[in-house]
């Protein structure tokens, strides 16, 4: 039997682009969000019809797509829409690391590439368990602060944290991890930061410049040890926000990277 596969696919946000630019499958794509910045080439050879909580209907359907991947509820207006005007869109929800494999699995599958997918996941788990391997030695782990809003404070969504433990730190706010929407994780007191004492802060300021000077000038936060000893730093949202390839290979390689340094200096 013949299976008839997407041939004209337009992605509402950056990751399923990247992942079918690994999978070889970058010619079905004729539409891309704003703010794909990886690969960077996308952004030369796509039409950008998107940002991420609106889309410019009118030019999606004049691509005439057969497939659109959007993410999360954020984008259910967006697919309403879509919907009524008669195009396929399914949205995915991932919000765990597993989540992430299964969501880049079903993609794989969409264009006829599953094969290829599994052995592309098998190898990312494979480096993830090499990362989680490595810090199961720590003799100390840092308790991180992830911020990915500064104001207000947001700290980071679920696959972060998880990711966060497997390069090696402890979330210091794992209740808040399991919250998907971004208002569930506001940390509107920023003193409970401070009387949580992260070894280390990582800001991921989704569309803005992270500045580490005006975390460490915040009034009180002087004697939290991240910002006594320097330890504040920066992982860009397209390494770790995006719920894709970034987050599960640079995303947590940055993050392995910036805990093993601290653990060799407090081990």
């Amino acid at each position: 039997m013949q299976v008839l596969l997407p041939q004209r696919i337009v992605c509402l946000t950056e990751e399923t682009t990247e992942w079918l630019y690994l999978l070889g499958q970058e010619q079905r794509i004729v539409g891309i969000s704003g703010y794909t910045v990886r690969p960077r080439r996308a952004r030369e050879e796509k039409p950008k019809v998107s940002a991420f909580l609106s889309a410019k209907i009118d030019k999606i359907l004049a691509l005439k797509p057969d497939c659109v991947f959007g993410f999360s509820d954020l984008q259910a207006d967006i697919a309403s829409l879509l919907i009524k005007a008669g195009v396929q869109i399914t949205v995915f929800n991932q919000r765990s690391v597993d989540e992430i494999f299964s969501m880049l699995y079903q993609v794989a599958a969409m264009v006829g590439e599953a094969d290829q997918g599994i052995a592309r996941l098998q190898a990312m788990r494979q480096e993830l368990d090499a990362i989680q391997h490595k810090a199961a030695g720590f003799k100390r782990r840092p308790k991180v602060f992830f911020e990915e809003w500064d104001e207000p404070h947001i700290s980071g969504i679920r696959w972060v944290s998880e990711l966060m433990g497997m390069a090696g730190g402890d979330d210091v706010f794992p209740e808040l991890a399991v919250q998907s929407m971004g208002r569930d994780r506001i940390i509107a007191d920023g003193q409970t930061i401070i009387d949580r004492a992260p070894d280390i802060i990582i800001g991921s300021w989704c569309g803005k410049k992270f500045r580490p000077e005006k975390v460490a000038a915040r009034s009180g936060w002087q004697d939290v040890p991240a910002v006594r000893t320097g330890q504040i730093f920066e992982i860009k949202s397209a390494d770790i926000l995006q719920p894709g390839p970034a987050a599960l290979t640079d995303g947590v390689a940055q993050m392995h990277r910036i805990f093993s340094q601290w653990e060799a200096q407090h081990a």
